[in-house]
């Protein structure tokens, strides 16, 4: 029996390519085949905790920002769910992570273009008849299976980061990806120091802070970052994460890029208000009850950490106070790291390396539309594109969109219109404008001559 022939084939299933399965169901003659090496969806689970939200609204659901009609809408979930009124009428349209999760998995059990437990292990290009051929570790079955595809979607998702001097450590080290695994051994811990600044990050400090006085832990809340930002949510400040951002970041130089991504942190990495206020609550009640178990610090970058050399566990953590350029030292049982993603190449790309294109610094070659192959866009990227399309990569607002445009590029035509001309503000200088001020400038000449 021949094998099937897939217009593309997604390789991951996270909340973006979830998103392109269920946007790609309803488009008419495209085969599509969704792998993913888990046995179940889940998303972020390790942080999965209790009062955690989204930090977008419910409309930055799998589709709705692409087809607000289609199925698989956040709002259809509730009704199937019975859960539309009383989600009216709480007028609280952060979803909560946990629902969000829900939400996800009830959409996959509606699609019958995934398959679980699926790991790619190498691609190739078969040259003759121009598909890739995509090969897979059946883990259930232990058995190695190959497909056929057009195109390639690349959605495996970005790796927690740690600092290099905290490789090798494992006893009560974790990320904040890991915190709700690791929880129950970290709250046995006398000291815990928390390194990050972000919402995962206060998330785990909230966390902590609930349960000291059962426990009755130090801890220390310590960022490099010159103050612990709240997330900028104010209305004009929203338009950037829209197409048109998109359009006017991707096309700057590098290295403004680059400059500009390290100044726009509130933007993206940046901690809700509530969550701020809840946390600022806690620490005044702790004041009141004379508590004094937890210190924060900004502008402290980590420098190094050694192990203890009589076995007690507890970790020496050097800092530099860099406003000041002082050097000082802590000392921690447990060290929790909320220092964000990286994105790694996987290694089932080694053998089609000559169709992807890279810049000098060795990141993908991502184009306007997120194919990464040269123009041949036949391979796309989902979350790999900071650098080139700026902070809205991660934001799940910006993922419909970015689907909608893959889906336009695979099929070859206008499958969901692109809003092209959605905000109130110009980030690039009007054409208008500039033709005008050319026009003074010729007149001003005129006059002088």
């Amino acid at each position: 029996m021949k094998k099937p022939v897939y217009d593309f084939i997604g390789i991951g299933l996270g909340p973006f390519n979830l998103g392109l399965a269920c946007l790609a169901e309803p488009v008419e003659n495209l085969s599509t085949l969704f792998l993913e090496q888990k046995s179940h969806f889940a998303w972020h689970p390790g942080i999965m905790l209790d009062d955690s939200t989204l930090q977008t609204s419910f409309l930055s659901d799998l589709v709705t920002m692409a087809d607000p009609t289609n199925r698989f809408s956040f709002l259809n979930y509730l009704m199937q769910k019975g859960r539309l009124y009383p989600f009216y009428i709480s007028e609280n349209y952060y979803p909560s992570r946990k629902e969000y999760n829900d939400y996800c998995n009830w959409a996959v059990g509606l699609l019958k273009n995934i398959r679980f437990m699926q790991e790619v292990r190498q691609i190739e290009y078969d040259e003759k008849y121009q598909v890739y051929l995509v090969s897979a570790h059946d883990c259930e079955n232990e058995t190695r299976k190959i497909y056929q595809a057009k195109h390639l979607v690349l959605g495996v998702g970005m790796q927690p980061y740690k600092p290099d001097c905290a490789h090798g450590f494992n006893k009560n080290i974790a990320h904040t990806s890991h915190y709700c695994f690791e929880k129950k051994k970290i709250q046995c811990c006398k000291s815990i120091t928390i390194i990050g600044s972000g919402q995962s990050a206060a998330e785990v400090v909230d966390d902590l802070l609930n349960e000291n006085e059962k426990f009755d832990y130090q801890l220390y809340w310590i960022t490099r970052s010159p103050r612990f930002f709240p997330v900028d949510l104010s209305k004009i400040t929203l338009e950037m994460t829209s197409p048109a951002y998109a359009d006017y970041f991707y096309n700057l130089e590098g290295d403004q890029k680059a400059k500009l991504l390290g100044g726009q942190k509130a933007l993206y990495k940046g901690i809700n208000y509530e969550l701020i206020e809840k946390i600022y609550r806690r620490l005044y009640e702790d004041k009141i009850k004379r508590r004094h178990s937890t210190r924060l610090m900004s502008n402290c970058e980590l420098l190094s950490m050694h192990g203890s050399v009589d076995n007690t566990n507890i970790y020496d953590l050097h800092f530099r106070q860099q406003e000041q350029g002082r050097d000082f030292s802590l000392k921690s049982e447990a060290v929790i790291f909320g220092t964000g993603y990286e994105y790694c190449e996987p290694v089932f790309l080694k053998h089609i390396q000559d169709r992807i294109h890279y810049l000098d610094s060795g990141q993908y070659n991502v184009d306007r539309f997120y194919s990464i192959d040269g123009g041949r866009r036949e391979i796309f990227v989902q979350n790999a594109e900071l650098h080139s399309h700026g902070f809205v990569a991660p934001d799940l607002g910006m993922g419909s969109y970015r689907n909608a445009c893959i889906l336009n590029q695979i099929c070859g035509r206008i499958v969901y219109p692109i809003e092209q001309k959605s905000i109130f503000q110009d980030f690039s200088v009007p054409d208008d404008f500039s033709q005008e001020i050319a026009s003074d400038n010729s007149r001003i000449k005129r006059t002088e001559a």
